[in-house]
């Protein structure tokens, strides 16, 4: 393919593993905190309330492409397992605590960090990911030594709309000074990360090994580190 100017890349799933959903290997610190101040729910109890509160919070966001902050399903969460007692420091508390927790599991794919810095030598990249809580990806950018193969990092909870709304793509070429004819958009997820791009113009690669969405296959990839043989030197 034509060498890109600028290439933006999805975070969770291309660059990172991590575990999907809300349930991590241990949230025992995060109920402790709770149980501390007064919550009755047993950790079972505690873990399936927080998931179901995520996913109608996910449903409304998939459907509305509004995302929403971790700030804002936590004080859902804790109105319903604390009540009247939910606000001020305990709700930043308890995020940081489980956040810590969840975050634990989430390392680069083996060699991302010598392909970001080999590529951003050659073209602007930034990165573009759905979140909702921008400090966390930050965070984890620094821990695994990437942040500074990145020119932009947009977050969908500090732009407002997630993908694969285009307003996010638009902003991250505007942020970074790119032509949507000369950007190229890397990710794991087919709408997000391969629709969603192409309906500004860009081109676009999907992560998908077991060749289950429909693209062609000069548009797929088993594994992120192949965008290096697929972009022209």
């Amino acid at each position: 393919m034509p060498h890109p100017t600028h290439v933006f890349f999805d975070f969770f799933g291309t660059l990172v593993a991590y575990a999907p959903g809300v349930r991590g290997d241990d949230h025992r610190g995060s109920h402790h905190l709770l149980t501390d101040a007064g919550c009755a729910l047993a950790y079972e109890d505690y873990l399936a309330a927080w998931a179901r509160t995520f996913e109608e919070a996910e449903r409304a966001a998939s459907a509305s492409l509004d995302e929403f902050s971790m700030d804002q399903a936590c004080a859902r969460f804790l109105a319903a397992a604390l009540p009247g007692r939910a606000g001020g420091r305990l709700l930043d508390v308890f995020r940081d605590a489980y956040l810590e927790e969840w975050s634990r599991s989430v390392a680069p794919i083996a060699g991302v960090g010598e392909m970001l810095e080999e590529l951003a030598g050659r073209c602007t990249l930034a990165l573009v990911s759905n979140t909702h809580h921008a400090p966390l990806v930050h965070a984890l950018l620094e821990r695994l030594g990437l942040a500074g193969s990145f020119v932009a990092v947009v977050t969908s909870v500090e732009h407002g709309r997630r993908k694969p709304c285009r307003t996010i793509y638009e902003h991250a070429l505007a942020l970074t000074g790119g032509a949507p004819g000369e950007a190229l958009f890397v990710g794991d997820s087919y709408g997000p990360d391969y629709v969603g791009p192409q309906a500004v113009g860009m081109r676009a690669l999907l992560i998908d090994p077991q060749g289950r969405s429909p693209v062609p296959e000069a548009d797929r990839l088993a594994i992120v580190l192949e965008v290096r043989g697929r972009i022209g030197a």
